[in-house]
């Protein structure tokens, strides 16, 4: 979820965190996951934003997000299958289970550590549950731990701010759909 939710938009007004190369290595470092030595590129920061739109459209689908395109979500699992091939796992077998890493360490161990844990997280059952925000421009990402398994919004302020537009928009509709009142 962090990788997911390093973008710049909504109501938690985050910096963009991998909007250069500088800001990608910075990120890297604050998760422990590249050293001082880890040479970081602008391709790999456009990479990273490459990597984390695909997965949040495919986030929202799991949002039943109206506002996305099924050619959009076809494109973006074209793009994390590609990313797959080109940041491969390895399995790693202990006495007291097996989990997947990355085969490469710094950037390309990022999007393989990434891609491991979407796997791991299908394997488990709950792929679906890790959900992105239907608030536009929100997108932030969150794990439905509602009962019903069908929360889409990342809290109640986004889900309010979505009412509200709604109704602003039903409300607008009407008021077109009977024309400027007459005296």
């Amino acid at each position: 979820m962090q990788f997911v939710n390093t973008h710049p938009a909504g109501p938690h007004r985050l910096p963009e965190r991998f909007g250069s190369a500088q800001d990608l290595r910075a990120w890297l470092l604050e998760q422990a996951m590249g050293s001082e030595s880890t040479h970081v590129t602008e391709a790999d920061a456009a990479s990273a934003r490459e990597l984390r739109e695909a997965l949040i459209t495919v986030l929202l689908a799991h949002s039943a997000d109206q506002d996305s395109a099924p050619d959009g979500l076809a494109e973006a699992e074209g793009f994390l299958r590609h990313a797959a091939s080109r940041y491969p796992l390895v399995t790693v077998v202990t006495a007291s289970g097996a989990s997947l890493a990355p085969a490469q360490t710094d950037v390309p161990g990022l999007f393989g550590t990434v891609l491991a844990n979407a796997t791991e997280l299908a394997q488990a059952g709950v792929w679906d549950r890790v959900r992105a925000c239907r608030h536009t421009p929100c997108h932030y990402g969150f794990f439905d731990r509602t009962r019903n398994k069908n929360s889409v919004y990342c809290g109640p302020r986004c889900g309010s701010r979505a009412s509200m537009r709604a109704y602003r928009q039903r409300k607008k509709a009407l008021a077109a759909q009977h024309g400027p009142a007459s005296k």
